[in-house]
Parts: structure tokens; C-alpha cells; sequence
């Protein structure tokens, strides 16, 4: 039996109860990240196209992109409906749009999956979740704080908050360095060494440990420049032709 968490907030898509008449069990939850959690490494952020051109007007496409890229292995953005009808009614240009695309699939890792309607998108979502599910990743993670009583849970649920931790990952981050405190001061070189992970994954993991933080306010700032960045190279490849 496939199973689903869905965010509550998708009720109203209709898509959960497709879902449901095509014999998914659907679980609502209040979801912090993601619309629709498949697997322990897959979730699934669906936007109908007029909310896609919104949500990049706005700045919260990228920060949202942003955080479900950081929590999940396997990012998916599903666009529902007609783009170039949400084009039509927009201020936004065509070339924006796939300049935002590009940044999204090349720089933040998100898989991006096209569908015409509701309909479509429960098939893909429930073939998304048979094929995780099938091969053997059948639990799914919320990644939701847990009530932990002991150190040694409390060790691994910090290190699962990584990406691309999972608990067998963490657990072999531990019985290597024998502490979070030395995980965190681990370099890219010795992470990589940990099975499940490599120099890439090991390098993206240090980033966000050794990152200084950044309040809200300033990343959806810094959101809004990239829109205006795409917007003002559209103008200039637009005046030279």
C-alpha cells in the first residue's frame, strides 16, 4: 500500500482525494517542508502555474526551492497547468522564466516535473511514491522535531537534520568521529570518506555547517535580486536582437 503525507493546505487542490480514489493512503499533516513527502528522501512542492509565476515574482520560489533542497535528497517542483496561459497574464517575460528554471535544476539540484491538471498530477505523484516506495525506502520522513529521551537519539535526530543524512548515514558519522561536536569540525576530505556520502554530498554538508546565518528578511532580498537579475538580462538580450 502506497502511503502519502500531505500538507493540509493541499485539500482544496483536489489532488489528494485522486490520490485517495487511486488507493493511495493519504496522511495529512501540517507540513513544514513540501507539499507531498513520498519517501525519506523525496518530497514534492506542487505549484499551479499561476502560483509558480507568483511565487518567483515574490521571492519565495527560490527560498522555498531553497529549503526543500536542504531537507530532501530528492527535491521535486511539480508545475500544474498551462505556463504559457500564466505568461499571458503576467509582466514576467518567457526568458525569466527559464533562466529561473535553469537556476533551480542546475544550481539547487530540484528535479522539475510538468503536468496539465490535477488528475495528471496524482498519477505522477503516486508513480513518484511506488518507485520510492518499491525499492525499499518505504518509510517516510517529516523531519519534524521528535521527543527524544536519551543522548544518543539526540545525536542522531541533529544529524539527520543534515541533508542527505539519513539514520544510517548519522549513526556511521558518529562511530567514526565519536561526536557531533567533531562531526561539525570535520573537513570535506574526511566526510567524504563516510559511506553514503562523497565528495560532493560531504562538501554541501560543510557549507551549511560553516555558513553564517542569514535573517529572513535579507534572503528574500537576495531572492528578489536574482529575479531582477534574470529580468534585466532578458531586457538586455532582448534590446540586442
Amino acid at each position: 500500500m502506497v502511503r502519502i503525507y500531505v500538507d493540509e493546505r493541499e485539500k482544496s487542490s483536489g489532488v489528494p482525494e485522486i490520490l485517495r480514489g487511486l488507493g493511495v493512503t493519504v496522511i495529512y499533516r501540517r507540513l513544514d517542508v513540501g507539499d507531498y513527502i513520498v519517501s525519506d528522501r523525496t518530497a514534492i512542492e506542487r505549484k499551479t502555474a499561476d502560483d509558480f509565476i507568483k511565487s518567483l515574482i515574490d521571492g519565495r520560489l527560490f527560498d522555498q526551492c531553497r529549503r526543500l533542497s536542504d531537507v530532501y535528497e530528492k527535491p521535486v517542483l511539480l508545475i500544474e497547468g498551462s505556463l504559457r496561459r500564466a505568461l499571458s497574464n503576467s509582466s514576467i517575460r518567457r526568458n525569466a522564466v527559464i533562466g529561473a528554471l535553469t537556476t533551480l535544476i542546475v544550481d539547487l539540484d530540484v528535479h522539475v516535473l510538468f503536468t496539465y491538471n490535477a488528475k495528471e498530477s496524482a498519477f505522477a505523484i503516486k508513480s513518484i511514491a511506488e518507485k520510492e516506495q518499491r525499492s525499499g525506502r518505504s518509510y517516510v520522513v517529516l523531519h519534524k522535531k521528535p521527543k527524544l529521551s536519551s543522548l544518543r537519539e539526540w545525536q542522531l535526530y541533529i544529524l539527520q537534520s543534515l541533508p542527505y543524512v539519513g539514520p544510517k548515514v548519522a549513526q556511521r558519522l558518529l562511530e567514526t568521529f565519536g561526536s557531533v561536536y567533531r562531526v561539525f569540525t570535520a573537513t570535506v576530505p574526511e566526510l567524504a570518506k563516510i559511506e553514503g556520502l562523497g565528495e560532493k554530498k560531504a562538501g554541501e554538508v560543510v557549507r551549511i555547517i560553516r555558513a553564517p546565518y542569514t535573517p529572513e528578511k535579507e534572503r528574500r532580498s537576495q531572492a528578489r535580486s536574482i529575479i531582477d537579475y534574470l529580468l534585466k538580462n532578458e531586457e538586455n538580450t532582448s534590446s540586442s536582437q
